[in-house]
């Protein structure tokens, strides 16, 4: 017969060996695609010109930030994004590197 004092030894080394890590993410959802334009409900707090990432690895530009959803410009494979998938936000602004060499 097993002893419970055992069981509880066995669980608690098991959970020190633990390593918990939280990470958040905001996800929403695409509404609609249409003209290279997603528009995406969920991304409550995007910014301006924020670049998103579609669960399949398209990336699209926050532009449109209305208070019912977010209209997001696709950047590549337009034809691959759908209705019902999951974007991300990435934290990221869009930007282009400038230097001389542009000059």
């Amino acid at each position: 017969m097993i002893n419970p004092s055992e069981i509880s030894d066995i669980l608690k080394q098991q959970l020190s060996n633990l390593q918990q890590t939280v990470a958040f993410e905001e996800v929403g959802t695409v509404l609609e695609v249409g003209d290279g334009v997603a528009h995406v409900y969920g991304l409550d707090n995007v910014e301006a010109n924020e670049l998103v990432e579609f669960e399949n690895g398209v990336t699209g530009v926050a532009m449109n930030l209305e208070e019912s959803n977010v209209g997001v410009i696709l950047m590549d494979n337009v034809d691959s994004v759908a209705e019902g998938m999951k974007v991300r936000r990435t934290g990221e602004i869009a930007s282009i590197p400038v230097g001389e060499g542009l000059l």
